[in-house]
């Protein structure tokens, strides 16, 4: 076993570390546990603080090694083809789920608001998807942290540079170097990981109150949180799993990445998880060029736990308010859950943006997100998680497109 080997695998145990005593500190000192909250977010802040750099050398220096701009449009192709298809899965899944189980049947309705307003749109359509592809100006794009305008740049700017010859080379050669150095500084932040999301489990736990609040607020909402649950492990054992199995890679790569998959549930971040998603598919040995190109697209359009857990939670909605969804009706959520969490990418508050979405394209109470508000933050953390898994088990088949 190598040196670095022995350093990740003391790293992962760390970060587990870590992420159980946040569990049971959170659950059992309860509000006390707030005053770390600041080391959480000095730990997300930081891995955010490399995304924007991080993405823009790891695309353009990812489609410039492609060489051939054709092997581009293929690998872009499949890409977006595995997406859509992984997430109409998830959202499939979770609608039959909901179906047999029937979470929301019996519940006792109290009508509590949604907290505050939903800023942004509250419906989304094929065009505000196409629209949110181009940005007029992608420094207020990086600001907002807004990657897809940000990404297509990077593509187009990096098949480009393979059309230029020889003048483009020292432009390549940058951003080559650049990816190089923004890995480094992630490797550099991972030394933080364990007590950076120590304190963001510990501190969120307090927020609800400990472990006696909590218990409390998954009882009322236990069935609902059961089907959830059950959907995305599905997803992410069976579904995904079953994808995988063809990629022969075996057990070895989920033991390299689950160091991204237990960052993703500290942080409830794709986008703050991406620069780990990357260090670790690349030190598994998958095509560099996959994943560059895989794993940031991924981290935007790819959002197979949100995309089932909105169909579940629209469903167990109106089951609450026993309002009865016809099969055209649950052919409507299904196709709006889809396009919203591809579209989620450029939206504020996309979670619960996108929930507004599927809620007002069946004519649903939007006051309903009140009954799962309270545990949403905790299922957060599994979809994400999710989410991880689909962009890493899509960057391994993927790059077989490059063989």
């Amino acid at each position: 076993m190598s040196i670095s080997t022995t350093h990740n695998n003391k790293l992962l145990k760390a970060i587990l570390i870590g992420a159980l005593a946040g569990i049971l500190c959170g659950w059992f000192f309860g509000t006390a546990m707030q005053a770390v909250e600041w080391l959480g977010i000095l730990f997300l802040d930081t891995l955010k603080m490399t995304i924007i750099p991080l993405i823009v050398a790891a695309v353009i220096s990812g489609v410039a090694s492609l060489g051939d701009v054709r092997k581009l449009g293929k690998l872009g192709g499949l890409t977006v083809t595995y997406y859509a298809a992984t997430t109409a899965l998830a959202v499939l899944t979770g609608l039959i789920l909901v179906n047999i189980i029937q979470p929301g049947t019996g519940y006792d309705i109290q009508h509590t608001a949604v907290a505050g307003t939903v800023p942004g749109k509250e419906s989304i359509g094929f065009v505000d998807i196409i629209q949110s592809l181009i940005s007029p100006n992608l420094i207020a794009a990086a600001a907002e942290t807004q990657l897809l305008p940000i990404i297509i740049f990077c593509l187009i700017f990096g098949a480009a540079l393979t059309t230029t010859g020889e003048k483009g080379g020292p432009v390549i050669n940058f951003f080559h170097g650049l990816n190089e150095v923004m890995m480094k500084i992630v490797i550099w932040i991972m030394y933080f990981a364990p007590v950076g999301i120590f304190a963001m489990i510990a501190s969120r736990l307090g927020q609800a109150g400990g472990g006696a609040a909590f218990w409390n607020e998954i009882t009322q909402v236990g069935w609902y949180i059961f089907t959830v649950v059950l959907g995305l492990t599905i997803h992410f054992f069976v579904l995904l799993g079953i994808l995988y199995f063809f990629t022969r890679r075996g057990f070895a790569y989920v033991n390299t990445m689950l160091r991204a998959l237990l960052t993703a549930f500290g942080t409830s971040s794709s986008s703050a998880t991406l620069p780990l998603t990357i260090e670790c598919a690349i030190e598994a040995g998958v095509d560099k060029r996959a994943v560059k190109f895989v794993l940031p697209l991924g981290a935007t359009v790819n959002m197979d736990g949100t995309a089932l857990y909105e169909a579940v939670a629209v469903m167990f909605i109106a089951q609450a308010y026993a309002v009865s969804m016809s099969f055209s009706e649950q052919v409507i959520i299904f196709i709006t859950a889809t396009l919203a969490a591809i579209g989620a990418a450029g939206i504020p508050q996309a979670g619960l943006v996108t929930m507004v979405i599927v809620l007002t394209a069946v004519n649903l109470p939007l006051e309903g997100i009140g009954m799962i508000l309270a545990v949403d933050w905790f299922l957060d953390r599994l979809r994400t998680t999710v989410n991880i898994w689909g962009d890493s088990a899509g960057a391994a088949i993927l790059e077989n497109v490059l063989e």
